[in-house]
């Protein structure tokens, strides 16, 4: 259905719920941008300026909780932090409808991807995801997940299991390396305060502005959960054998919010649950495409005997962290 949808996204069409949206008109310019979930344009205004228009595909998150992204970044900007805010439109809205896909605008940014990561780095990323978390901690979202083993690990090891993507001879080997992750992490997670978050807190996700600091984008994975998930994704390794960067971070971060060296001990459950929600990813891709992009030879038999593999690997990887010292 989703696929079918976006099909009627012609440029003319993308211009004209463009030009509905904001007013005034546009230019005959309507370029494509890579989005591997949504379709994404960048579009002339006859002012010369550009917008990027976001169309969600249908199916993916209800209304409400692409709401619920819109209203985190635009309370962000209210606090003046580095993000970029959706465009209201002509009615207020920051989301808009038509054709039955629901959509946004967005001034365009600027920049290049943060690769290598400075010491004075490490302490502006502290400060930016501390004052993000500050906003994130005033109120829960209304319909996004909750980053959890009992919650969207457990979905979406079901909904692997019951999507018929995993050979049936490797579906219980699958099914019983995840549970055994699952068992051993689920206790890990009591009592962690949860928070709404980015959630794919990634170098990526990350921009360089010259002149403007740090810039944090695309809040699609935006989540309830803890802390430490806008943080482990960035570390150049594990983090025992990245303690000066840790320290540069926390240094940041605690100039808004304390930071629990604590929720440290989440990282490698959390990695573990990385490796589950890619593969669930990939499952939705194929049913909503037919195929996989990034990933050749996904679904193969040797695909989801690596899987299996990645998963036993990764809870050795969290039982040598259950039993090391705590750090901080």
């Amino acid at each position: 259905m989703s696929s079918h949808v976006f099909d009627r996204l012609t440029p003319d069409r993308v211009l004209d719920l463009v030009d509905g949206a904001l007013g005034g008109r546009c230019t005959g310019i309507c370029r494509p941008r890579a989005s591997y979930i949504n379709r994404v344009y960048e579009i002339e205004r006859a002012d010369g300026s550009f917008v990027i228009a976001k169309f969600y595909r249908p199916g993916r998150w209800s209304r409400t909780a692409l709401q619920d992204e819109l209203d985190f970044v635009a309370e962000l900007a209210a606090e003046e932090l580095p993000v970029v805010p959706p465009l209201p439109g002509r009615d207020g809205a920051l989301m808009q409808t038509a054709d039955d896909i629901c959509f946004a605008l967005f001034p365009r940014c600027g920049g290049r991807a943060l690769e290598e990561v400075t010491p004075d780095m490490w302490s502006q990323l502290g400060r930016l995801l501390g004052r993000l978390h500050n906003v994130g901690a005033r109120h829960p979202p209304r319909d996004r997940i909750t980053l959890g083993p009992r919650t969207s690990m457990a979905s979406q090891v079901q909904a692997l299991l019951e999507s018929g993507l995993i050979p049936a001879n490797l579906r219980e080997e699958y099914s019983d390396a995840a549970e055994l992750i699952l068992e051993e992490i689920a206790p890990l997670f009591e009592d962690v305060p949860l928070l709404r978050i980015h959630g794919d807190c990634h170098h990526g996700n990350v921009l360089c502005r010259p002149g403007e600091g740090l810039h944090i984008i695309d809040f699609d994975d935006m989540a309830m959960g803890p802390a430490v998930q806008d943080l482990w994704m960035l570390l150049p390794a594990r983090p025992r054998d990245c303690l000066p960067e840790l320290d540069a971070f926390a240094e940041g971060y605690e100039t808004f919010r304390p930071f629990d060296w604590a929720e440290l001990r989440l990282v490698e459950p959390l990695r573990a649950m990385r490796y589950v929600h890619y593969a669930a990813w990939c499952a939705r891709q194929q049913a909503d495409q037919g195929s996989v992009s990034l990933v050749p030879d996904w679904g193969s038999a040797a695909y989801w005997r690596q899987e299996i593999a990645q998963l036993a690997n990764q809870r050795e990887a969290i039982l040598d962290e259950r039993d090391a010292p705590p750090l901080g």
